[in-house]
Protein backbone atom coordinates (compact mmCIF):
# COMPACT_ATOMS: atom_id res chain seq x y z
CA UNK A 1 0.00 0.00 0.00
CA UNK A 2 2.95 2.64 0.70
CA UNK A 3 4.05 2.22 -2.43
CA UNK A 4 1.04 3.30 -3.78
CA UNK A 5 1.80 6.44 -2.13
CA UNK A 6 5.08 7.03 -4.12
CA UNK A 7 4.09 5.52 -7.31
CA UNK A 8 1.22 7.81 -8.50
CA UNK A 9 3.37 11.10 -7.67
CA UNK A 10 6.39 9.84 -9.04
CA UNK A 11 4.38 8.98 -12.63
CA UNK A 12 2.96 12.50 -12.26
CA UNK A 13 6.34 14.12 -11.71
CA UNK A 14 7.74 12.11 -14.99
CA UNK A 15 4.50 13.41 -16.87
CA UNK A 16 4.99 17.10 -15.62
CA UNK A 17 8.63 17.13 -16.35
CA UNK A 18 7.80 15.69 -19.58
CA UNK A 19 5.10 18.59 -19.91
CA UNK A 20 7.97 21.21 -19.17
CA UNK A 21 10.40 19.90 -21.39
CA UNK A 22 8.23 20.18 -23.83
CA UNK A 23 6.94 23.65 -23.59
CA UNK A 24 10.42 24.49 -23.36
CA UNK A 25 12.06 23.10 -26.20
CA UNK A 26 8.76 24.57 -28.74
CA UNK A 27 9.61 28.02 -26.54
CA UNK A 28 13.55 27.66 -28.00
CA UNK A 29 12.56 26.58 -31.44
CA UNK A 30 10.82 29.35 -32.29
CA UNK A 31 13.09 31.67 -30.46
CA UNK A 32 15.83 30.64 -32.44
CA UNK A 33 13.92 30.93 -35.51
CA UNK A 34 13.34 34.38 -34.87
CA UNK A 35 16.71 34.97 -33.60
CA UNK A 36 17.94 33.42 -37.17
CA UNK A 37 17.72 36.60 -39.03
CA UNK A 38 16.04 34.68 -42.44
CA UNK A 39 13.06 35.43 -43.56
CA UNK A 40 11.16 33.87 -46.58
CA UNK A 41 7.67 33.87 -48.33
CA UNK A 42 6.21 30.43 -48.00
CA UNK A 43 2.91 29.25 -49.17
CA UNK A 44 0.49 27.64 -46.62
CA UNK A 45 -0.24 24.14 -48.69
CA UNK A 46 -2.82 22.76 -46.35
CA UNK A 47 -4.82 23.88 -43.07
CA UNK A 48 -6.48 21.78 -40.54
CA UNK A 49 -7.83 21.22 -37.25
CA UNK A 50 -7.35 18.47 -34.47
CA UNK A 51 -10.43 18.17 -31.86
CA UNK A 52 -9.27 16.42 -28.41
CA UNK A 53 -11.93 15.84 -26.09
CA UNK A 54 -11.61 16.09 -21.88
CA UNK A 55 -11.35 12.67 -19.95
CA UNK A 56 -14.52 11.94 -19.88
CA UNK A 57 -16.67 14.88 -20.19
CA UNK A 58 -18.26 15.56 -23.52
CA UNK A 59 -18.41 19.02 -22.95
CA UNK A 60 -15.01 20.10 -22.82
CA UNK A 61 -13.31 19.95 -26.39
CA UNK A 62 -10.15 21.94 -27.29
CA UNK A 63 -9.73 22.14 -30.98
CA UNK A 64 -6.12 23.52 -32.14
CA UNK A 65 -5.56 24.62 -35.93
CA UNK A 66 -2.39 23.41 -37.84
CA UNK A 67 -0.86 24.64 -40.91
CA UNK A 68 1.62 23.20 -43.46
CA UNK A 69 4.08 25.63 -44.75
CA UNK A 70 6.40 24.96 -48.18
CA UNK A 71 9.11 27.79 -48.75
CA UNK A 72 12.25 28.04 -50.21
CA UNK A 73 15.50 28.65 -48.14
CA UNK A 74 18.32 31.60 -49.75
CA UNK A 75 20.47 29.04 -51.03
CA UNK A 76 17.53 26.88 -52.77
CA UNK A 77 16.50 24.45 -50.80
CA UNK A 78 12.73 23.56 -50.15
CA UNK A 79 11.64 23.12 -46.42
CA UNK A 80 8.42 22.09 -45.41
CA UNK A 81 6.81 22.43 -41.60
CA UNK A 82 3.87 22.13 -40.21
CA UNK A 83 3.10 24.40 -37.29
CA UNK A 84 0.45 24.73 -34.79
CA UNK A 85 -1.37 27.25 -33.30
CA UNK A 86 -1.67 29.90 -35.97
CA UNK A 87 -3.96 31.93 -37.05
CA UNK A 88 -7.04 30.59 -38.25
CA UNK A 89 -7.57 33.31 -40.96
CA UNK A 90 -4.80 31.95 -42.87
CA UNK A 91 -6.05 29.16 -45.44
CA UNK A 92 -4.44 27.20 -48.21
CA UNK A 93 -2.74 28.88 -51.00
CA UNK A 94 -1.92 32.13 -48.78
CA UNK A 95 1.33 33.65 -48.22
CA UNK A 96 3.11 34.16 -45.10
CA UNK A 97 6.61 35.20 -43.85
CA UNK A 98 8.09 32.62 -41.95
CA UNK A 99 11.74 33.09 -40.54
CA UNK A 100 13.85 30.46 -39.87
CA UNK A 101 17.66 29.69 -39.25
CA UNK A 102 20.41 28.77 -42.01
CA UNK A 103 22.23 25.44 -41.90
CA UNK A 104 21.24 21.38 -41.89
CA UNK A 105 18.94 21.36 -39.99
CA UNK A 106 16.35 24.36 -41.15
CA UNK A 107 14.33 25.24 -38.28
CA UNK A 108 11.33 27.52 -39.20
CA UNK A 109 7.93 29.54 -37.69
CA UNK A 110 5.31 31.15 -39.18
CA UNK A 111 4.57 33.02 -36.09
CA UNK A 112 5.34 36.56 -35.98
CA UNK A 113 8.19 38.25 -33.74
CA UNK A 114 5.64 40.55 -32.70
CA UNK A 115 3.78 37.94 -30.62
CA UNK A 116 6.79 37.03 -28.36
CA UNK A 117 5.41 38.81 -25.05
CA UNK A 118 2.28 36.79 -25.59
CA UNK A 119 4.12 33.32 -26.29
CA UNK A 120 6.47 34.10 -23.32
CA UNK A 121 3.72 35.23 -21.01
CA UNK A 122 1.93 31.88 -21.89
CA UNK A 123 5.14 29.51 -21.51
CA UNK A 124 6.04 31.34 -17.97
CA UNK A 125 2.64 30.61 -16.91
CA UNK A 126 2.30 27.28 -17.93
CA UNK A 127 5.73 26.39 -16.53
CA UNK A 128 4.79 27.87 -13.52
CA UNK A 129 1.78 25.86 -12.99
CA UNK A 130 3.55 22.61 -13.66
CA UNK A 131 6.13 23.68 -11.40
CA UNK A 132 3.13 23.60 -8.70
CA UNK A 133 2.15 20.65 -9.49
CA UNK A 134 5.78 19.08 -8.96
CA UNK A 135 6.03 20.95 -5.60
CA UNK A 136 2.49 19.21 -4.40
CA UNK A 137 3.73 15.92 -5.44
CA UNK A 138 7.14 16.19 -3.91
CA UNK A 139 5.27 17.54 -0.70
CA UNK A 140 2.99 15.11 -0.56
CA UNK A 141 5.50 12.32 -0.48
CA UNK A 142 7.66 13.83 2.02
CA UNK A 143 4.90 14.11 4.03
CA UNK A 144 3.44 10.63 4.08
CA UNK A 145 6.80 9.75 4.50
CA UNK A 146 6.92 11.39 7.64
CA UNK A 147 3.37 10.50 8.77
CA UNK A 148 4.30 6.53 7.99
CA UNK A 149 7.77 6.51 10.03
CA UNK A 150 6.29 7.94 12.98
CA UNK A 151 5.51 5.41 15.50
CA UNK A 152 3.15 7.36 17.40
CA UNK A 153 0.84 7.92 14.30
CA UNK A 154 -2.43 6.35 14.72
CA UNK A 155 -2.96 3.91 11.96
CA UNK A 156 -6.01 1.86 11.30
Amino acid sequence: MDAFFYLIPTVMMAFIGFMAYRVLSRWLRIRRAWNGGLTAEARCLKAFTTVSRGAGDHSSVHTTIHHVYEFRTHDGRAIRFEEEGGPMTTVEGDFVTVHYTDGPNVVATAHAPGERVKQAAAGVGLLAFLGVAFAFCVFFMVTYHQFSTDPSFPTP
